[in-house]
């Protein structure tokens, strides 16, 4: 019993320890070694399946990005419309991206038919793309940003936009556009919280060519409260997912190669 005792301590010491070098890190902006091709002002494009996505899963990577002035456009490519909340969650997407300070005028819901919200719904790898590269041409856009071919969840939605995103890029052959994913992890990994920011920054130090970027979350409080802008998902096991999940605290991103 005592020795259950001591890993219980010792991971919450490591959770709290780590919690607080994060909030250090949002006095003192975080300045990423690793993440020096990022560092160039871009018009980038984050490309995700529904409302809610960007404040669960990308709040590290859009922090780091607007606090560097990149020209950050959304692009959502559902409204939600699973429970019949689509009208709602579209405005609630709206008030999540100005919490992250991007303004409402650079978000994009696109409300298809054929790309309706909801696990066994198959969206169209075709029309994903040509979607996304109207977006590409209409913002002047140098680099993407959007889910790994496992989405994080495994949700076939986020599949599907990663898919959409490398159809076009392998029918377009797009060379001078940057396209980064965003690596999704194991389970224990995935709800480990802050402590996951050590494994992270160690994973990337054994990928030296530069196709490996860790963001560490610079305004972990503005995480809080852009995914509390999404009310009519801000329930208690959302709450307790942005609490426990990596990916509050920070962002792999791996460059697809093309």
């Amino acid at each position: 019993m005592a020795w259950l005792v001591m890993i219980a301590s010792l991971i919450l010491v490591t959770w709290l320890v780590s919690l607080f070098t994060i909030l250090i890190l949002s006095f003192f902006p975080f300045t990423n070694h690793r993440a020096a091709p990022l560092r160039k002002r871009n018009n980038v494009l984050l490309v995700i399946a529904h409302p809610d996505d960007e404040s669960m899963f990308f709040t590290p990577t859009i922090n780091f990005l607007t606090s560097r002035r990149h020209n950050v456009q959304v692009l959502c490519l559902s409204i939600g419309d699973a429970d019949g909340k689509g009208n709602i969650r579209k405005k609630e997407l709206f008030q999540a991206c100005v919490a992250l300070k991007v303004p409402m005028q650079q978000v994009k819901i696109v409300n298809h038919p054929d790309l309706q919200d909801g696990f066994g719904k198959v969206w169209n790898h075709s029309l994903l793309a040509n979607i996304i590269e109207e977006q590409i041409t209409s913002h002047c856009i140098n680099m993407i940003i959007t889910f790994d071919n496992y989405g994080v969840s495994g949700h076939c939605n986020h599949r599907d936009v990663h898919f959409g995103v490398s159809k076009l890029l392998y029918d377009t052959l797009q060379k001078d556009i940057d396209v980064w994913e965003l690596v999704s992890t194991n389970i224990l990994r995935k709800y480990s919280g802050p402590i996951d920011i050590w494994l992270t920054m160690i994973w990337a130090m054994l990928h030296s060519s530069g196709t490996i970027q860790y963001l560490v979350n610079e305004h972990p409080r503005r995480s809080y409260r852009a995914m509390a802008q999404h009310a009519s998902q801000w329930v208690w096991f959302r709450k307790l997912f942005v609490t426990l999940s990596s990916y509050t605290y920070v962002n792999t991103l791996r460059k697809i190669q093309h």
